[in-house]
């Protein structure tokens, strides 16, 4: 058994699933995390930062997809879905958002332990920089709150302008070229429509910038895309 044990972060609000797969996969030498609702996944994942994540849809606080989509925001680690839904839209719905395989209830165990194995296999590569929170000396993004805060009091943020600054925060210190950030935020049929993106970069520098015509952390890239320096 290796020194480092995979992390694993089981998300259902069924006692028994969650007792059975903590201990066949605490027997396997895995160390298990567990969370019954959404808001308690989102807080362990940032506490315990897993390996993999298998998440139930069926939750009583918020759908599986909107635990997805808050996991997403920052973890790159794979995400194997459980559901008593077999129906194929579900499937794709949960794919879509960012699954990476999807089992159905009832499901038998070593089927499901082959696949953990997998999934823990390609995520083996994930970034190394996986963190929910990346301070910088003028604010801070939370990637799984979905928040930012500047001298300690919340920004408010428009929808657009969270998502453009979420994607350039995940993509710290690299280039994202324009035509990316606009199909990521826009959708594809905004491509071509970069004066958008000079309107709402100008918008998150007059929010979070110390000084917004002399931006340190929203930078430009001329001709080419924008960056986002910590």
């Amino acid at each position: 058994m290796t020194s480092v044990k995979t992390r694993v972060l089981v998300i259902d609000d069924e006692p028994q699933i969650l007792r059975a797969l903590r201990i066949n996969l605490s027997v396997r030498g895995y160390e298990v995390h567990t969370a019954a609702s959404g808001a308690e996944a989102l807080r362990m994942a940032a506490d315990h930062k897993p390996d993999v994540v298998v998440l139930d849809l069926g939750l009583p606080d918020m759908t599986g997809i909107e635990v997805l989509a808050g996991l997403r925001g920052w973890l790159s680690a794979p995400v194997i879905v459980l559901s008593a839904r077999s129906d194929s839209a579900d499937k794709v719905e949960a794919l879509d958002a960012g699954a990476d395989d999807y089992v159905t209830k009832p499901f038998g165990m070593d089927e499901f332990l082959a696949r953990l194995r997998a999934a823990v296999r390609r995520g083996a590569t994930a970034a190394e920089t996986d963190e929910p929170v990346i301070e910088t000396s003028s604010f801070t993004v939370d990637l799984a709150a979905k928040k930012v805060t500047k001298g300690g009091v919340e920004v408010h943020l428009t929808p657009t302008e969270w998502g453009m600054l979420e994607m350039l925060v995940r993509h710290r210190g690299k280039l994202v070229g324009r035509e990316e950030l606009l199909k990521e935020v826009w959708g594809p049929a905004y491509a071509k429509e970069t004066h958008y993106l000079r309107v709402y970069l100008a918008q998150l520098r007059r929010k979070l910038e110390d000084d917004p015509s002399h931006p340190v952390h929203l930078l430009t890239e001329a001709g080419m895309g924008y960056r986002f320096q910590q």
